[in-house]
């Protein structure tokens, strides 16, 4: 394995075997919960897929990401692994998955934006032939500061909304130079991590921060894609009123005949009693609708990067900044009104300080895919050229099979009959 100068997580922790201890007790927890990644790691250690493969991740470092990068160390590969999320980490989880004899971890959580980017370079460093990643953070860095390394690089996996969006809008612009699986955007994981996922996991993660009900607020929902679903679907569950803003006219319009009231930012600042971003977008919530806002009212965001609530300018208006719990900043506004922004803008259900992520048997799909994806670039990558794949049809399946098997549930197939009927054109009226 190649040295580099950011030191892995074990040699940045005061008491490191009881972390260690900690993490693997985490990580026990969420493998019982499980079955799709016990069952795809069953069949790596018995064929070793990825023997002689190294294998750069930069991932939510916590217990059930920590099984994926396990699954695919015992299918021979060598993983090195960073945090995509400055407060996403759980230390202790890192440091037990470096006491693995694949695994590198470099991943810690609250570091500052240079230790965050010299933790991937650091990944980088182990010279990956596959790429696994959230946000990609991993790819940017490898096309613009180690393009010498990408004809090393058989392809990738990319794990989120926003990361896709990124990757898109380089393939688009030619300069994505190896192939990477869109994994986001698989109905495996857009149906279920997205919607379930997301919903669940950002309101429990504001609950448990604020002590505080969804009874009989007004929540507004910026966005009505599949994570903007989940969100207003959890909410109105638990008796919110959900308000949702959105700037396309499908997802307006769906939102609408859903039964959610649908507002312009702008009005539905000036009802809200929370605000959940949800776009991948930057700018969402600013100076503008700061400005309209009730005194208490909580500011949050479920989209990846920390752009969606413009901090600064909520700071410029700010006569008074505290923490008024622990993960919430209160900014004190002129006319005494107090806007409490959770986890410092950041991906909510990771960042605040008592968040898990999405439910572990969520995360048993999306990971589940993953590892699919990664096997099938290794055995198939000459298959695909440079620039994003839609995930083959046919692993997206295979992880729902296995699921539905563990889960006891019994589903219908097609006769050869209906199997003809479908694939023709020739059946008329």
């Amino acid at each position: 394995m190649t040295e580099t100068a950011y030191p892995p997580i074990s040699e940045q922790l005061a008491d490191l075997e009881s972390a260690r201890e900690e993490g693997r007790r985490k990580m026990d927890w969420a493998t019982q919960h499980m079955p799709i990644l016990e069952r795809v790691r069953e069949e790596f250690l018995a064929e070793q897929p990825f023997e002689g493969e190294s294998i750069a991740m930069a991932m939510h470092v916590e217990a059930k990401t920590a099984v994926l990068v396990e699954t695919l160390a015992e299918g021979g590969a060598e993983v090195a692994v960073t945090g995509c999320n400055p407060l996403s980490t759980h230390d202790d989880v890192s440091a037990a998955l470096d006491s693995h004899e694949n695994i590198t971890s470099y991943a810690k959580r609250g570091v500052g934006d240079e230790a965050y980017y010299d933790a991937i370079e650091a990944v980088i460093a182990h010279e990956p032939t596959v790429t696994v990643d959230d946000g990609m953070d991993l790819v940017a860095a490898i096309h613009e500061d180690y393009p010498e390394l990408i004809d090393g690089i058989v392809g990738g996996a990319e794990e989120t909304t926003t990361g896709v969006h990124r990757l898109r809008a380089m393939d688009d612009d030619g300069a994505l130079e190896y192939p990477v699986f869109a994994v986001n955007d698989t109905p495996m994981k857009r149906l279920f991590d997205n919607v379930h996922g997301t919903g669940e996991s950002s309101l429990a993660s504001i609950a448990m921060t604020t002590n505080l009900s969804w009874a009989g607020k007004t929540v507004v929902v910026a966005g009505f894609g599949y994570c903007g679903k989940g969100v207003a679907k959890k909410a109105a569950g638990q008796n919110a009123n959900v308000v949702v803003t959105e700037v396309e006219p499908r997802r307006a319009l769906e939102a609408h005949m859903e039964g959610y009231e649908v507002l312009p930012m702008a009005e539905a600042a000036e009802v809200g009693d929370v605000f959940l971003t949800t776009t991948g977008n930057r700018d969402v919530i600013v100076e503008e609708h700061f400005e309209a806002m009730q005194d208490g009212v909580l500011l949050a965001n479920a989209g990846h990067f920390d752009i969606e609530i413009d901090l600064e300018a909520l700071d410029d208006l700010a006569v008074d900044r505290y923490e008024a719990r622990d993960g919430v900043e209160a900014y004190e506004m002129a006319d005494g009104r107090r806007l409490n922004v959770i986890a410092e803008g950041r991906l909510v259900n990771l960042a605040a300080p008592v968040s898990l992520g999405h439910p572990v048997e969520v995360m048993d799909q999306s990971f589940g895919i993953q590892a699919v994806c990664v096997r099938e670039m290794l055995e198939n990558g000459e298959a695909y050229d440079a620039g994003v794949h839609d995930v083959p049809d046919e692993l997206d399946k295979e992880i729902a099979e296995i699921k539905l098997e563990a889960e006891g549930v019994e589903f219908d197939s097609l006769t050869d009959t209906q199997h003809e009927y479908m694939g023709s054109w020739d059946h008329g009226t």
